[in-house]
């Protein structure tokens, strides 16, 4: 039994029988014009996401949170006065414990100003940050803003390393991004992607007047990686990492990003007033209803209004 190789083009077969006899079989690899003729090209040069990656990574932060919950242990005999007797009131007394979270950061101001993920310190007792070069921070709440899932927080640090932060408005469906951020605690991880979409509503806001206009990416975001930086091919940030579209939890393709100039407009109201300030028309608006026939199906239908 023999065994025939093609390396190379054009190809000479080496048959079983040992005769090196060129075969007649072509392919089109024979054809010198099969390249300059096909639809697809290799393009000139591709994005280099060595600068940005270098110039990020030490930007984002690592974030512990620490917060205590109670819980109610029940027991069918509870209400039983001889239960209680030899029991006493063990089984009625609210127990505590402590639970841990992690996300991601990014460092704002040399001063140690860092946005993150509203969810990400919520309810959170303690909060400690950690820096690229493992020093570690106690970090102060500034505010948060559950509406926009961002918060804003301080540590008493100088010469800081910086993000420079850009203009999200220009960003581009299509354009290079990457994702860096801390995902299973692994520090100062960068993915690749494009932005697949702007200005996307994926309604996960608890709230009425949650406000949703995300970047839309295939840069691969995980848990923990929440609160940190979507940065364009020249390291400005564009937006914060902030959810996933996933019936698993981990990444399965699309991630979410709040924009940079939306994160500005809250960073800065959060810090001169502790709130966000904005407008509230007070109604809720929905497309117009084509089974309601008016005649008109532009403009906006007000479905409800909210008192006060």
């Amino acid at each position: 039994m023999g065994i025939a190789l093609q390396i190379g083009s054009p190809t000479n077969t080496v048959e079983p029988n040992g005769n090196n006899t060129p075969s007649n079989t072509s392919s089109f690899d024979t054809h010198p014009d099969f390249y300059q003729k096909a639809s697809f090209m290799l393009p000139d040069s591709l994005p280099n996401f060595i600068g940005a990656a270098q110039n990020t990574t030490e930007c984002v932060v690592h974030i512990r949170s620490k917060s205590t919950s109670s819980y109610q242990q029940s027991h069918p005999y509870m209400d039983d006065p001889m239960f209680r007797y030899f029991f006493g009131d063990e089984f009625s007394n609210p127990q505590e414990y402590e639970s841990e979270a992690t996300g991601s950061g990014v460092i704002l101001s040399e001063s140690g100003y860092i946005v993150t993920n509203h969810h990400v310190i919520e309810g959170a007792t303690s909060l400690t940050v950690t820096t690229w070069d493992n020093v570690e921070y106690e970090a102060t709440l500034i505010g948060s803003d559950s509406d926009t899932d961002l918060a804003l927080l301080k540590v008493e640090g100088d010469n800081l390393p910086a993000i420079r932060v850009g203009n999200s408005d220009s960003v581009q469906v299509g354009e290079w991004v990457l994702a860096v951020g801390n995902p299973f605690n692994l520090s100062s991880t960068v993915t690749a992607g494009i932005v697949s979409a702007k200005s996307r509503n994926i309604n996960i806001g608890s709230a009425q007047t949650s406000v949703e206009s995300f970047i839309q990416t295939d840069a691969a975001v995980n848990p923990g990686n929440s609160g940190g930086a979507l940065v364009n091919v020249d390291g400005y940030l564009i937006g914060i990492n902030t959810a996933i579209a996933s019936p698993t939890g981990s990444y399965t393709g699309y991630s979410f990003a709040v924009p940079s100039n939306l994160m500005l407009k809250v960073v800065n109201d959060l810090m001169e007033f502790g709130i966000v300030q904005r407008g509230f028309l007070g109604v809720s608006i929905q497309d117009v209803p084509k089974d309601l026939d008016l005649g008109v199906t532009l403009g906006a239908y007000v479905a409800e209004t909210v008192e006060g």
